[in-house]
């Protein structure tokens, strides 16, 4: 029997689509470490709810948080996240560990799920120390 890397059993949820400001690399490590932290100094932390989006069809990584007040100065691009039914999953613990466990997490998810690949997978940075994986189902 595989152990999990998830925290507890995952769950069935549904979000509506979310207007971002946002910033895309190639999904490859060393363009995502480089992306965070230049996306984190435009947009700052503080009252921001931090998301990624995987577009496993194009190769991207784009980072993006819901947009605020002023964030048209920002001269970031604008997108959506989309919303519809995910596979949700939760990564506890300390970050330079969890990082390491997010394909672990989404592959997870996928094996027991029909994926809707049309749309990203979804990482939601909940907190320090808490990563929701969210993969996106067919219902």
């Amino acid at each position: 029997m595989t152990t999990s890397v998830l925290h507890a059993p995952p769950t069935r949820i549904r979000r509506a689509n979310v207007a971002v400001v946002e910033q895309t690399a190639a999904d490859e490590l060393p363009a995502i470490q480089a992306l965070w932290p230049a996306f984190e100094r435009v947009v700052g932390l503080r009252g921001r709810r931090m998301f990624a989006r995987v577009d496993e069809r194009a190769g991207t990584y784009t980072v993006c948080t819901p947009v605020k007040p002023g964030d048209e100065d920002l001269g970031l691009a604008t997108g959506v996240l989309p919303g519809g039914w995910y596979l949700r999953g939760a990564l506890l613990g300390d970050p330079a560990v969890i990082y390491g466990r997010i394909a672990d997490g989404m592959a997870e998810l996928r094996r027991v799920a029909a994926v809707a690949k049309e749309r990203p997978l979804v990482e939601y940075y909940r907190r320090h120390g808490h990563i929701e994986l969210w993969v996106p189902i067919v219902v």
